[in-house]
C-alpha cells in the first residue's frame, strides 16, 4: 500500500505547477481530487451537486468552489470547501500538489488540488450543496468501460473534445455520468500517475505531458484573452 502512495506522490510532484498561475486576472475557484487507496489501488471520491443548486444541479463534480477573501491560496479554497461540503477536516488530507488550471464556464480559473485521504473516511453531506458522493477506481479514467468523447467549442473559439464517463457504481446501484472538466481533471490525474496511454484519444503529447498539458492550458487561456480584448 505504501509504495503505491509513495509512487504517486512521486509523479505527482513532478507535475505540482504551485502559484505559476495564480496571478491570471480571472476569478478564482478550486476542487479537491481526494486519492485513497483500497483494494491495493487508487480510487478518486467524487460527489453529485444537490439539486436544490442554481448552477449544474445533480451533476458529479470534486469537492471544491470559489475563492473567498479568507483563503490564503487555492489549496486553503479546496480544503474549505472540501469540509463545508463532505464534512472532510482539513488536517485529514495530506496535499500533494496542485496540477495545471481548467478555465469553467463561468470563465473562472479552476485549480486542481490533489490529495490523499483515508480509505476509512466516511462523508458528512452538506444537503443544501452535495446529494451524494461515490468512489471511482483511478484506472477507470485512463481504461474504461464506457466512453464517448464530445467535440467541444469554448465561446472564445478554442475547440477540443470532452470526455465522458458513464460509471456503474455497485455500492450505490447507480450510474454517474463523469464529463467536463471534472473528467478533465480525472484523465489528467490518472494520465500524470500511471504514465501509460489512455485507451482512448487525448489532447496532450503524451511523450511531453508536463508541457503539453501547460501548453493547451495557456492556448486556452489566449482564445480568452483574445475575446475579452475583442469585446472591450
Amino acid at each position: 500500500r505504501e509504495s503505491i502512495h509513495e509512487r504517486a506522490r512521486l509523479r505527482l510532484r513532478e507535475f505540482d505547477v504551485g502559484d505559476k498561475f495564480s496571478h491570471l486576472p480571472l476569478p478564482k475557484a478550486s476542487v479537491l481530487l481526494p486519492l485513497m487507496v483500497r483494494e491495493g489501488k487508487l480510487h478518486l471520491l467524487l460527489t453529485v451537486r444537490s439539486m436544490q443548486l442554481r448552477r449544474s444541479p445533480g451533476e458529479v463534480c470534486f469537492p471544491g468552489g470559489k475563492s473567498e477573501a479568507i483563503d490564503k491560496d487555492e489549496i486553503d479554497t479546496a480544503l474549505r470547501e472540501a469540509k463545508e461540503e463532505v464534512g472532510l477536516q482539513p488536517e485529514k488530507v495530506e496535499v500533494i500538489c496542485r496540477l495545471v488550471p481548467g478555465i469553467d464556464k463561468m470563465n473562472h480559473l479552476v485549480t486542481p488540488v490533489v490529495g490523499f485521504i483515508e480509505d476509512t473516511f466516511q462523508a458528512t453531506l452538506n444537503p443544501d450543496e452535495v446529494s451524494d458522493v461515490f468512489i471511482v477506481p483511478l484506472e477507470y479514467f485512463v481504461k474504461p468501460l464506457n466512453y464517448k468523447a464530445l467535440p467541444y467549442k469554448t465561446s472564445s473559439g478554442y475547440s477540443g473534445r470532452m470526455h465522458c464517463f458513464m460509471y456503474d457504481d455497485h455500492e450505490h446501484k447507480m450510474s454517474f455520468k463523469i464529463w467536463g472538466l471534472t473528467a478533465h481533471f480525472a484523465v489528467f490525474l490518472a494520465l500524470v500517475i500511471f504514465g501509460k496511454r489512455p485507451t482512448f484519444e487525448v489532447d496532450y503529447d503524451l511523450d511531453n505531458l508536463i508541457s503539453s498539458s501547460e501548453n493547451n492550458f495557456v492556448n486556452l487561456y489566449a482564445s480568452l484573452y483574445e475575446r475579452k480584448k475583442s469585446s472591450l
